[in-house]
């Protein structure tokens, strides 16, 4: 896992250019603290850079940027490449006169591409990646991003007054090590962040400055922004979907089988390093079933860590225990105190180089960084099998509340909301032990709010994934009109027609596309990747993904199985190798108690930055609905702080950056 950056430019001097790049690349040190490298093209001002935490061929055989046998293209790779030693036996087979230096999986790619070239080496391989590729004979750039987007890749233009420059890089904290870094926020993105907790590929907090789509290959034949092309999409989902749909498996025995070997096959070969691997058990089913798999197949206790908390409501902690004295992992608990909560969060902009509002990213930062002190390089972890197997509640109860509301008038669904926000959440809330939702009252309350607007399925799906009904309303009024209906930009695609004719499915396909790489796997990454440690998820190996979409939705979600739920293909696997008293409980999912340390620990830090200078002071938000919030969440009157919270970290990054106003 690394980290990589570059510039293109056609004005200024070489040597300029030079300091910038090498400001740029040591932004990133903190995902590859092994090793930098630095390369130039002689004709062209054109630089490379790239920062190393070295997982494979540790010596400095495996340094990048690395050129090909041929000497023609330059490589600087970020991620791993799960399946290369199969590659490198193919590639050994048909061309017997390849010259290895090293062993790398970097080199092992960098001769797949220059035998076969980029497009058709990527379908090939099985891994989680971004990658800057140059080509020294053609002189054009090629920028790639694994299936999914598990690693981040940023580019776009930035220079001084009409002359521009061509800058990419793993996050935008290495952007601003360019000497003419100028770009301007980008409102839009704003506008998602407030709404949906993150910023949604291809936007970024910068105007002009765009994440690459995932499964897409972008490529720059100059620096002139006027001659940038669309991006080609080398691995397409909505593809993907069909073909796994139309090949369907209803036999729960078919099912289990052909599901455990993919996972098997994937924890195998994520497995592979010349450094220490463990994993995270949360004590959910994603976790216990990847750490399960991961110990029958480890010659020693695996090493496995959690989060705990002082809430009862929020703490897996003792779950995570059992499950690991069970298995018997080397198991480490790591309890949150309000004081590393308050020791966290001067660092979040630095550990985020944009806004992220996920509350869970405090908790996830702790874990990898606990880790990676306990000697850790890579953690396996359990991120994707919600989305394709059925986790979130939305799924499970969803398509149940919109059949059950779809035939009521609009104008009595509106009211039937408005009743329920009569109701204290706080009271509702008590529920939550008998009807095994957790913080059910909570959650009612963002239905009952949603219900005032829903009109159709797609509007009832954004409905449970927003924060606001209308987020415009606490902009100024110079920029409302650039925050109305912002949605994901990456779920504006049209669906696989099986998956529109089914509401459970097509919200699994949207938080696929959107939440799992905008939301998920970018707090992951950039968790972990600020302690050096480096994540792989093997539910999102590509097989697994297929197979998942394969299985019909009553093996996934089966009401029969168990109260709760969801994953029930899963959970059927998991009792081969734990009991079920160990895990059939209630989905906590990784929650913190953000709404009492807002009213807590962390109140003095956000009565500032809410303050009326502060928010005026930044140029962005209107005062007085956001006081309104804020006054009603320290009063005990509601529970805001899912809403405040996006609110709160757009302020603390925009003070961090100095930055205020368009």
């Amino acid at each position: 896992m690394c980290g990589i950056s570059g510039l293109w430019s056609n004005f200024g001097n070489r040597d300029e250019h030079q300091i910038s790049i090498k400001k740029m690349n040591n932004a990133l040190h903190h995902r590859g603290p092994d090793g930098v490298g630095v390369w130039n093209d002689s004709e062209e001002m054109f630089f490379l850079a790239h920062r190393r935490l070295s997982i494979l061929d540790l010596s400095h055989l495996g340094s990048q940027p690395m050129i090909s046998n041929d000497g023609r293209y330059v490589i600087s790779f970020n991620g791993e490449i799960y399946n290369h030693l199969e590659l490198k036996k193919d590639l050994e087979k048909s061309h017997e006169n390849i010259k290895w230096r090293g062993y790398s999986d970097t080199e092992v790619l960098l001769e797949l591409i220059r035998i076969n070239g980029l497009e058709n080496t990527l379908p090939k391989c099985v891994g989680m990646f971004s990658l800057a590729l140059w080509d020294r004979k053609e002189k054009l750039l090629k920028l790639a991003r694994d299936r999914i987007g598990e690693k981040p890749l940023y580019y776009g233009f930035s220079g001084k007054g009409s002359n521009e420059s061509f800058l990419f890089g793993s996050e935008l904290s290495a952007f601003k090590g360019f000497k003419y870094f100028n770009n301007r926020i980008n409102p839009s993105a704003i506008s998602q962040l407030i709404n949906y907790q993150s910023i949604s590929a291809p936007n970024s907090i910068f105007e002009n400055i765009f994440q690459l789509i995932p499964g897409s290959i972008l490529t720059v034949n100059s620096p002139i922004k006027e001659e940038l092309k669309n991006p080609y999409i080398w691995w397409c989902f909505k593809s993907e979907i069909e073909e796994s749909l139309s090949n369907k498996i209803y036999s729960e025995d078919q099912a289990i089988s052909i599901l455990e070997k993919d996972l098997k096959q994937s924890i195998k070969g994520q497995s592979i390093a010349d450094v220490p691997l463990g994993a995270f058990l949360s004590g959910g089913i994603d976790s216990s079933l990847i750490t399960s798999l991961l110990q029958i197949q480890s010659k020693s206790n695996v090493k496995t860590f959690t989060i705990g908390f002082e809430e009862e409501q929020f703490n897996e902690a003792p779950f995570s225990k059992d499950i690991a004295q069970y298995l018997g992992t080397d198991h480490t608990e790591i309890y949150l105190t309000s004081k590393d909560v308050q020791n966290l969060i001067p660092k979040l902009n630095t550990i985020y180089s944009e806004p992220f509002a996920d509350p869970s990213q405090i908790p996830t930062h702790l874990v990898c960084r606990e880790a990676r002190n306990s000697g850790l390089k890579i953690a396996l972890n359990g991120d994707g099998g919600d989305e394709l197997f059925g986790g979130y509640n939305r799924y499970l109860l969803g398509e149940k509340i919109w059949k059950s509301m779809d035939f009521i008038p609009f104008n009595i669904r509106k009211l039937i909301g408005e009743i329920g926000l009569n109701i204290s959440s706080d009271a509702l809330n008590k529920f939550s032990p008998f009807l095994r939702i957790n913080q059910f009252g909570t959650k009612f309350h963002k239905l009952s709010k949603k219900l005032k607007y829903i009109r159709n399925e797609e509007e009832f799906y954004y409905s449970l994934i927003s924060q606001w009904d209308d987020p415009s309303t606490i902009f100024i009024d110079d920029f409302k009109n650039a925050y109305i209906h912002s949605r994901p930009d990456s779920i504006t695609c049209d669906l696989p027609e099986k998956v529109s004719s089914n509401l459970t499915s097509m919200m699994m396909y949207y938080d696929t596309l959107n939440y799992l790489p905008n939301d998920i796997l970018t707090k992951v990454d950039r968790a972990a990747m600020a302690s050096s440690l480096e994540t792989r998820a093997p539910f999102l190996d590509h097989r697994v993904i297929s197979t998942a979409w394969r299985i019909s939705m009553d093996l996934k979600i089966n009401p029969k199985f168990s109260s709760n739920n969801g994953k029930t293909i899963l959970k059927k696997i998991l009792l081969k190798y734990v009991p079920e008293k160990l895990t059939n409980r209630p989905k906590m999912g990784f929650g913190i108690p953000l709404d009492d340390w807002l009213r807590g620990p962390l109140k003095s830090w956000a009565s500032d930055l809410l303050s009326k200078e502060n928010i005026q002071y930044s140029g962005f938000l209107n005062y007085e609905p956001i006081y309104k919030l804020w006054e009603e969440h320290l009063s005990l009157r509601r529970n805001n702080g899912s809403k405040l919270w996006p609110i709160i970290m757009l302020q603390s990054w925009l003070e961090k950056n100095k930055i205020n106003g368009f």
